[in-house]
């Protein structure tokens, strides 16, 4: 009995421990089979990432404007480093490193390997190599890898629009953000067989994935466009001694982006990644983040919706006494009074008054339906990241005295995409249309995965108002306060306007911001161009001479270079300007006054060094000369020398030009070159020295 009961016991304790067997056995070949496989997989394989070719940026024209670039990871094995304060002394100078975080680095006796830098030149590297050669005892246990450095060629140019990347190749800003997803391509993989110490085996097999290299993303941008925006507005920023200074051009049917420009301006070669905050604020896109009071340059979207909605017409008569009080609220004219004028002069003299009534006609319903037709209060919708909307005041919170101020530009804010896409709705026809940067998208192997095409947003006024908005709007340039803006040859149209800015909610009576929108050929717009001078310190800061001066040259410069010619036409008398340089400013205003031009200086000496136009020159009558002064005496026109434009040139190229006029260069960095200082078109004295930076392309 005793054995028969130990047999059963024993038979029940096998059968637990048999199911417990099939249990187990069953989770390893059923349940964990696929992770012990790759355990397995993992002990007797390595496995790698091959990273993929970011793809490159390009304008219009195929003109290279980001792509990757060869670099290196400088690392230090610290079991291998035979003498920390050599190996200091040599790196930190070139790599531009801190002592401290090297020697803390070399500290680490528990790592491999520690990286000291990233994204390290060839040059520097080379001359890394010259010194381990040289001083091997030094540098003992320094170590290079490949990695990927982004470059673009043209330094601050586009910068914000562009964006950058991480030291990962990672979109972080701009377009590099904005189309990520087709720039970095899909990475590779490679996967070798390895013995017990994780070394190939000679005879083992290796699994290759090969990487996708990223898109090609085409822009609308015109390089050359931008270049002639790029070099005014540096001029601009100089003679105002502005804040900021931005623009913008664009093809009014389409609404493609021919140039955007922000300055100061960073360089996306060398981006401030050790400040946070200067990093952040470089990578703002200033011109669709930043919303402003646009002033008077909203009046053409108030004449447009006026004439639109058949309120007014521009023979009808109206009285500007100085000031018109809505609900209490005087509101002032800019200047005294206009007197008797039509509507049409009203727009050429930019009077308040006559603004504000048309604001109160179109009444609440009336204006905000055109309003919103022309995109105001909501994104423009162009493909960049960090765009605003603006801000309008909720209808069913709006009083007339809100109505009246928004007639002329005021207790609303825009962006300034948002500004001269609504101006353009006004003279292509009376389509608003949403503004891009992208042309298309091209893989590595020619097949266009994305194409834009131009899209209608809403249609705000007929085709018969944006061809009577365009003949009152050249006759402001033409007559009225956008002489400056004219061009010789050109039919151009446009609006001046100075806007408040505001601190601490509170509005800063010391400073403006004047802005001129203009477009051209005025009876068949092909070119639309804002300009925005921010907190001129020049006196007087409106837009008709801050901003509109600077349009009127990125006009000059860019219809001849579409090929679009002058048609002869000229309704304004044109004048050649006189030689003032050497005088007196006082002698140089009467000078001008003379030839029927007025002058502005960039300072209170009292001495012309300089002046643009350049003497002989025919500007349009009433015209604005800028004149450069320094203190002393008239200065010899053979004691100073115009410092020449040397990027895109080589050491040997720029050391040329510049010896030519008795300059001496500077070099800062090998390649081509980038930037100089002082900038091109400074007068400086002879033997000066002008330091240029060089990039490897």
């Amino acid at each position: 009995m005793i054995i028969r009961k130990r047999l059963i016991w024993l038979g029940v304790i096998i059968t637990l421990l048999f199911f417990a067997v099939v249990v187990r056995v069953g989770r390893l070949t059923i349940v964990d089979a696929e992770a012990l496989t790759a355990r397995g997989v993992a002990q007797w394989t390595r496995s790698g990432v091959i990273t993929a070719e970011r793809g490159a940026i390009l304008d219009r024209n195929g003109d290279v404007l980001a792509r990757n670039a060869t670099a290196y990871i400088v690392s230090a094995a610290p079991r291998q480093v035979q003498d920390v304060e050599a190996l200091c002394d040599l790196l930190c100078p070139l790599l531009g490193l801190e002592r401290e975080a090297v020697e803390a680095k070399l500290a680490r006796r528990d790592m491999a390997t520690v990286t000291l830098k990233r994204q390290v030149t060839r040059d520097v590297v080379d001359a890394i190599r010259d010194l381990a050669a040289e001083q091997p005892q030094a540098l003992a246990g320094i170590t290079f890898d490949q990695d990927s450095l982004r470059f673009y060629p043209h330094g601050t140019m586009l910068s914000q629009v562009l964006g950058l990347t991480t030291v990962d190749g990672e979109g972080q800003s701009g377009l590099e953000q904005q189309y990520d997803d087709f720039l970095a391509g899909t990475p590779g993989r490679i996967v070798s067989e390895v013995d017990a110490r994780a070394r190939t085996l000679p005879d083992g097999k290796t699994s290759y994935i090969p990487a996708t290299p990223g898109a090609n993303v085409r822009l609308t941008v015109d390089s050359t466009i931008q270049a002639f925006v790029d070099r005014v507005l540096r001029e601009c920023l100089a003679v105002n001694g502005a804040r900021r200074v931005m623009a913008i051009v664009m093809e009014p049917d389409t609404a493609a982006i021919l140039a955007m420009s922000i300055l100061p301006a960073f360089d996306p070669n060398d981006p401030p990644r050790s400040d946070l905050d200067a990093l952040q604020e470089g990578m703002r896109i200033q011109l669709i983040s930043d919303v402003y009071e646009p002033g008077s340059t909203f009046k053409i979207l108030t004449a447009a919706a006026a004439l639109d909605a058949g309120l007014t017409t521009p023979e009808e008569g109206f009285y500007c006494s100085g000031s018109i009080t809505v609900n209490g609220d005087r509101i002032r004219c800019w200047r005294s009074s206009h007197g008797a004028e039509t509507m049409a002069e009203a727009l050429m003299n930019s009077c308040n008054p006559v603004f504000t009534e048309l604001g109160l006609r179109l009444g609440v319903e009336t204006f905000y339906q055109y309003l919103y037709a022309f995109g105001l209060g909501t994104k423009t919708g162009v493909d960049l990241p960090g765009e605003s909307a603006g801000l309008l005041i909720g209808r069913k919170y709006v009083k007339d005295v809100d109505l009246a101020r928004i007639g002329f530009g005021q207790s609303v804010t825009v962006t300034p995409l948002q500004m001269i896409t609504a101006a353009c709705a006004v003279v292509n026809g009376g389509y608003l249309m949403q503004p891009y940067l992208v042309e298309e998208i091209v893989a590595q192997d020619g097949e266009v995965l994305q194409r834009t095409l131009p899209t209608v947003v809403s249609r705000p006024i007929s085709g018969e108002t944006s061809a009577t908005m365009r003949a009152l709007l050249e006759n402001v340039v033409a007559q009225g306060g956008g002489r400056n803006a004219a061009v010789e040859g050109y039919r151009i149209g446009g609006k001046t306007g100075t806007a408040q800015v505001y601190r601490d909610g509170r509005i800063a009576h010391d400073v403006h911001i004047g802005s001129f929108v203009g477009f051209a050929p005025a009876d068949d717009p092909q070119v639309a161009v804002l300009v925005i001078v921010d907190e001129a310190e020049l006196q007087p800061d409106y837009g008709g001479t801050t901003a509109a001066p600077f349009a009127r040259q990125i006009l000059a410069d860019t219809l001849p270079y579409l090929g679009i010619q002058p048609d002869g036409r000229n309704d304004t008398a044109t004048v050649r300007v006189p030689e003032v340089t050497g005088l007196s400013v006082e002698e140089a205003m009467e000078a001008l006054k003379a030839a029927g031009l007025s002058g502005m200086t960039d300072g209170e000496a009292q001495t012309v060094l300089s002046q643009l136009p350049a003497p002989g020159a025919e500007m349009a009558e009433g015209s604005l000369v800028m004149l450069y002064v320094t203190d002393g005496e008239p200065p010899d026109a053979q004691a100073y020398v115009l410092v020449p434009d040397v990027t895109g040139m080589s050491i040997v190229e720029a050391s040329r030009q510049l010896r030519a006029r008795n300059l001496n260069l500077q070099v800062d960095g090998s390649g081509l070159a980038t930037g100089q200082r002082p900038a091109a078109d400074t007068f400086v004295a002879p033997g000066s020295t002008v330091t240029v930076t060089f990039e490897t392309r």
